[in-house]
């Protein structure tokens, strides 16, 4: 037996109002009294009344739904984001649908079509493989999105990221000014902006200082590749005396090897920046070093940018960078001159 529903109508009987006026009740950005919306929405939770978003959407022309593409949650960073954005969203009237691919091109660009079979109102691409095909196909359906914590060369492309370059360089400074003289680097996957940008960061500053980098390898975000590279780092007996990871999920892997299985002191032999600052860093278990990437912000001026762009497709694109600050734990020596928590 198929269940009756409550209608707009029986809502605007009940609260003493036109049917519209329940409509722009439930209908984000809409101007209704507060006297009305009280009656209106007390009278629909009374009987049990849910809006008709799938009606909606067809007499708007808009689905307030927008896809987000990730490419994994392995990274703690992106779980915090997903629920950070879709806070956000949810504020300003919006859900979301989360989709998953792969770092393939292919897949990437298939889920995208996906999306679009969806009509949703615009796309977060979170994805670490973002190809220049796909980004230019969304353009020319005229899809508005935003590429969050990735990159492209391309200024056109609509992005918020962190400040990737900076932060690379704040990371060698540190370990430079405490003293070390054998720093590597374990880099985040250099087919992503962000990571040939942190490793360019780190690289200038070593430069600049007159120092070379003991060794430097792409683990590609990947904890497994972090952990094997950092035996290997120290298989000649001789290893670094500080190492920059590229995220904080690669850098937790990095310390389980130097402290379990090589036996090493962190940071007496050797010290460690992650990049990130995840909760898990701030756990005592790791205590960890790092680079924040301030996920708030970045998902506050990612649905910002967004939303701007659906209202208005005329708007121009704009690539946000936003600071990472360094955050000083205990898994790295630090500089004498070192004395703001959390400022270098």
């Amino acid at each position: 037996m198929r269940v009756s529903r409550t209608t707009a109508a029986e809502v605007a009987k009940l609260a003493g109002v036109s049917q519209p006026t329940v409509s722009r009740v439930f209908m984000p950005g809409s101007k209704v009294s507060a006297d009305k919306q009280r009656r209106v929405r007390e009278a629909a939770m009374k009987l049990g009344y849910r809006p008709n978003t799938l009606a909606r959407s067809l007499n708007t022309g808009r689905s307030r739904t927008i896809g987000i593409v990730l490419a994994y949650l392995k990274n703690p960073f992106y779980t915090e984001a997903l629920e950070k954005l879709s806070a956000e969203f949810h504020e300003h009237g919006y859900h979301i649908m989360t989709f998953f691919a792969s770092n393939l091109t292919d897949e990437v660009d298939g889920v995208v079509e996906d999306l679009l079979a969806h009509q949703v109102d615009g796309i977060i691409l979170a994805s670490v493989s973002v190809s220049n095909e796909l980004t230019k196909r969304l353009q020319d359906h005229g899809i508005p999105f935003v590429l969050f914590n990735r990159g492209q060369e391309d200024p056109s492309i609509a992005s918020v990221t962190a400040a990737n370059f900076e932060g690379g360089r704040l990371a060698a400074k540190f370990l430079l000014a405490g003293g070390h003289a054998k720093i590597a680097h374990i880099a985040g996957w250099q087919k992503s902006l962000n990571g040939r940008e942190r490793k360019a960061g780190f690289l200038a500053e070593m430069v600049k200082q007159g120092m070379e980098p003991f060794h430097i390898v792409d683990c590609e975000y990947s904890r497994v590749k972090a952990h094997k590279e950092t035996l290997d780092l120290f298989r000649s007996g001789k290893g670094p005396d500080a190492i920059f990871v590229g995220n904080d999920h690669m850098a937790f892997a990095v310390l389980e090897a130097l402290r379990l299985e090589l036996g090493l002191n962190v940071p007496r032999d050797v010290s460690v920046i992650g990049y990130d600052d995840v909760a898990m860093a701030a756990w005592k278990t790791f205590d960890l070093t790092t680079l924040r990437q301030p996920a708030n912000r970045m998902a506050e001026a990612t649905v910002k940018m967004l939303l701007s762009m659906i209202e208005n497709p005329e708007i121009a694109t704009k690539c946000i960078e936003i600071e990472s600050q360094l955050v000083v734990r205990s898994t790295t020596r630090n500089p004498h001159n070192w004395r703001d928590p959390g400022v270098f």
